[in-house]
């Protein structure tokens, strides 16, 4: 009746996965765990073990082939109705997690986002920018969720009908950078995909180091740059592309841009600090996204 894929790259997913199976166990639900890992550089041992888990099945891929792509292989590769795709640096928050989506297993098409949370205890001050981002603009309510179902749909934790990638898949086109979920809701949202946005979430685990995040992030300006200008998306769809639309209008993009190069290096040393801003990070993701087109 369910399948969870999960892709992993130069992560230990052993722990992740024993957890869901011990769930999934005690449902009394047909079941298969299926973790594809994108051709990772660093390997672990413990992944070695999955294999050996019951209904668990581990693979890895000789070559990279992106977020895209690995989900797409991995709903082909399912041979239940449904999916609950997890990304391979979380864990649920309860031990009823499964027991919540299998309540959601019926006859009707849909989606089903159980949300995701970040650790109370504050981390090294490397990795604080993404605790601090992740905690204020990413773990929301289910009610918070359901004002922008499609937006807010991340991809790390969601229950899907299999059917639906017959209509909907994730855009193997586009580059490897980020936005394939931005993307992929978009879609979504066009053929009027029912998304339901339920309290089940689980913890993100995988907090990058600031040189990581912060390199992330203008790969992610530079994926949504290129959505807008190939008209994938609406540049009304992601609030910080309607701004950005919005300044173009108003011809102030080099003003933005002018203001980027000055205070780059502050924003840099504030957001790489012990108490950064999310104001400032704003102001610093405005101003890149100003600033790629004209490199």
């Amino acid at each position: 009746m369910l399948s969870v894929l999960i892709p992993t790259y130069n992560y230990n997913v052993f722990e992740l996965i024993k957890t869901i199976q011990e769930q999934l166990e005690k449902t009394g639900i047909e079941y298969e765990i299926i973790c594809l890992d994108d051709a990772s550089k660093e390997l672990f041992s413990e992944n070695e073990l999955i294999s050996g888990l019951i209904n668990c099945h581990f693979s890895q891929l000789e070559t990279n082939i992106g977020r895209s792509k690995i989900r797409n292989l991995l709903a082909k590769k399912a041979k239940y109705d449904w999916l609950l795709f997890l990304d391979s640096d979380v864990l649920p928050k309860e031990n009823t997690f499964i027991s919540k989506y299998v309540s959601y297993l019926n006859e009707e098409i849909k989606i089903v986002n159980g949300g995701l949370l970040y650790k109370e205890e504050k981390p090294e001050q490397i990795k604080l920018l993404r605790w601090l981002y992740g905690k204020n603009r990413e773990s929301l309510s289910p009610d918070e969720r359901k004002k922008s179902p499609y937006l807010r749909l991340l991809t790390l934790n969601f229950l899907i009908h299999k059917s639906i990638f017959d209509v909907v898949s994730f855009n193997e086109t586009i580059p490897n950078l980020r936005h394939e979920d931005t993307l992929f809701s978009f879609n979504l949202m066009q053929k009027n995909i029912k998304v339901i946005h339920i309290d089940n979430p689980i913890y993100h685990l995988g907090l990058d180091p600031f040189e990581k995040a912060i390199n992330k992030e203008n790969e992610s300006l530079i994926a949504l740059k290129y959505l807008i200008d190939k008209q994938l998306i609406s540049p009304n769809y992601v609030s910080i592309s309607k701004l950005y639309i919005r300044i173009k209008k108003l011809k102030l993009r080099f003003a933005l841009l002018y203001f980027h190069k000055i205070t780059n290096k502050f924003f840099i040393k504030n957001l790489s600090g012990s108490n950064p801003s999310l104001l400032v990070f704003d102001l610093y993701r405005l101003g890149y996204l100003c600033s790629i087109d004209v490199k």
